[in-house]
């Protein structure tokens, strides 16, 4: 079957551009997801996020034994539905610093300075509380601070931040990123609005629009340096060749886009040769310069019962679901997360380096705890705060395991490989329990619970080491730029073959300093602008 555009992944960047490229009724548009529909009752719930972890809808990755974080494997979630991520992530929308996309900008990427990204941000927002110039209420995506529900802790965790030095911040995606303040999030009326509700599910009524779920792309089919379609199997295994007239597009993901490139062809010779893949392109940038953001829990128990642990017994969770259901009020309506801030570090004097995560539940101080297992949580109210790692110097890569095209890939990010990495989670350690400790946080602790010896930084390192995670916020592995290990140029074009581009988290060349679901987009926005205006459509 023959198609104009061919999209893969039906993630926060595959259905805005399905949306974006079926606006016109002349272009036919597939998108091709290997998941279902997000039609699990838990993915629209927001508290509910938690359990949508190593289910049916998350992909449940995992790292190579990390040699600088006790040789452990990581966990990599990645949302396997339509929405991607956008369906299975905390909803957190930041937009990062201005000073990333003008790095992009300097690396050699014209277009993509602050300046130049900042319309395609305003573009898709609609934002509920914000009306100034960094904002728009005329876009598609709903953005909103919390406001059915909310622990009393948001506020005291912002004023304890104040106290301990930080700015009172109420728009980290405006004028300026540092200080603390609440978080924005993709969240409408109680409900999680994730690129579906936002961007694919009106445009599913097209005629010109066809999705094709349960359906996995083996590799994408290149005659004469140009690609001219994917062969895909469907859940039985049944293979079918499909044709693009126009591009095909990857937007996969840090890890899939570059697994595909590679199982086509496309990557460095010597590793697809190893592989018994013929090298059709030799790109070694392919599935190199993997960059993620890293948090770690500082958890304190509260004296009072206000926060969100005592909704995680069994019996308060049903009672919660029933009056979410009847009402759309309650906890459930709320992310994890509540409330943000964004700081520098003795690394970075001069720009912002270190995000603290804050969540109203605590996670123990035993290690029995699995951040993404809800069953393992502990039922004593508390508090947490997650110092992250923004701006990693360690850098990993994506490679291929086997040339079968459903076997995983293998992910190996060297985390806290570099000395620099290690520090700035060290301070942002003690910055957390500093914080927890102010004359505005004490009244209401009982005691800080982790890191459990704080004696030392040995022992505090000895903590990160055994409770760092991901922020499952991958990218880098398709990088944009015109350097020898570029995989796409400054347009997204994959470097040497026609009719084939990358659009999502994967083409970033250096990690933005904030979560990642927001600049993906913003990536995809841009990226549909120059997909239509070089095959013949003015915007």
């Amino acid at each position: 079957m023959d198609y104009d555009y061919i999209i893969i992944g039906a993630g926060s960047a595959g259905c805005l551009l399905a949306n974006r490229l079926s606006a016109d009724p002349a272009n036919k548009v597939l998108l091709v997801e290997a998941g279902g529909p997000d039609t699990k009752m838990q993915i629209h719930i927001p508290a509910a996020y938690s359990q949508l972890h190593k289910s049916e809808v998350d992909w449940g990755y995992s790292t190579e034994p990390q040699q600088h974080v006790l040789n452990r494997r990581i966990y990599l979630p990645r949302g396997k539905t339509l929405g991607g991520c956008s369906s299975t992530n905390a909803m957190a929308y930041v937009r990062g610093n201005s000073k990333d996309y003008d790095d992009w900008a300097a690396l050699g990427n014209s277009g993509w300075s602050y300046q130049d990204v900042l319309s395609y941000f305003k573009k898709s927002e609609q934002n509920e509380d914000i009306s100034n110039d960094f904002h728009s209420q005329s876009g598609e995506l709903n953005v909103t601070f919390p406001k059915i529900f909310q622990t009393p802790y948001a506020q005291i965790f912002i004023d304890a931040c104040l106290s301990c030095g930080f700015a009172r911040n109420d728009d980290y995606n405006g004028a300026r990123q540092e200080g603390a303040g609440l978080f924005q999030f993709t969240i409408k009326n109680g409900r999680r609005f994730s690129a579906v509700p936002a961007f694919l599910r009106p445009a599913m009524k097209r005629k010109n629009l066809s999705i094709l779920t349960h359906t996995h792309c083996r590799k994408v089919l290149i005659e004469k340096d140009r690609a001219v379609g994917v062969e895909v199997s469907d859940r039985n295994g049944q293979k079918t060749v499909l044709k693009a007239a126009k591009e095909v597009i990857l937007s996969a993901g840090a890890f899939a886009s570059p697994q595909l490139l590679m199982l086509s062809g496309i990557g460095a010779s010597d590793e697809l040769k190893t592989h018994g893949i013929d090298c059709l392109l030799a790109l070694p940038g392919v599935g190199k310069n993997l960059q993620d953001h890293l948090f770690v829990p500082v958890g304190a128990l509260t004296s009072e019962q206000k926060g969100q642990n005592h909704h995680i017994k069994p019996l308060h969770q049903l009672l919660d679901l029933v009056y979410y259901t009847l009402f759309k009020k309650g906890a459930l309506t709320i992310s994890p997360l509540e409330a943000v801030a964004f700081d520098r570090t003795s690394a970075s004097p001069n720009r912002v380096d270190i995000q603290y995560h804050f969540a109203s539940f605590q996670m123990g101080a035993d290690y029995k705890v699995n951040l993404y297992e809800l069953k393992t949580f502990p039922f004593e109210d508390g508090v947490t705060i997650l110092p992250t790692l923004l701006r990693p110097q360690s850098r990993g890569f994506v490679a291929l395991k086997n040339n079968n095209p459903m076997a995983y890939p293998l992910i190996q990010p060297n985390f806290l490989e570099a000395e620099a990495d290690r520090q700035v989670l060290l301070e942002g350690v003690k910055k957390a329990v500093e914080i927890f400790e102010s004359d505005i946080f004490a009244p209401h602790l009982k005691r800080v619970i982790t890191p459990p010896d704080r004696s030392s930084d040995e022992q505090i390192y000895l903590h990160i080491q055994r409770q760092l995670e991901t922020v499952y916020h991958p990218v880098g592995t398709c990088k944009m730029g015109s350097d020898d290990m570029a995989v796409v140029d400054e347009r997204l074009r994959v470097r040497g073959i026609g009719g084939l581009r990358v659009v999502d988290a994967s083409i970033m060349p250096t990690i933005v300093s904030g979560n990642t679901n927001a600049p993906v987009y913003m990536i995809a926005e841009k990226g549909a602008d120059m997909i239509l205006e070089e095959n013949g459509r003015a915007i």
